[in-house]
């Protein structure tokens, strides 16, 4: 899919068809995220990187005290 780099006002910004929304599963007012990758490429995603690495180490303290958080949550 080719898109084109617009001037939006004061901005610059791409619009991205409906299509694309719906496979993205986006909606006006949602975030994609930017992934640069090794080869200089980069991807936009609506999957935020920082927020799986968070949960990541969420699920990682949840498991490792998972008495204490149980004897908390009587």
């Amino acid at each position: 899919m080719k898109l084109e780099v617009k001037k939006i006002g004061n901005s610059t910004g791409l619009i991205l068809p409906r299509e694309l929304l719906g496979t993205l599963n986006l909606a006006q007012g949602d975030w994609l995220y930017v992934t640069e990758n090794a080869d200089g490429s980069v991807r936009l995603s609506p999957y935020d990187p920082a927020f799986e690495k968070g949960m990541r180490i969420a699920e990682k303290a949840m498991k490792t005290y998972r008495n204490a958080l149980s004897e908390l949550a009587k």
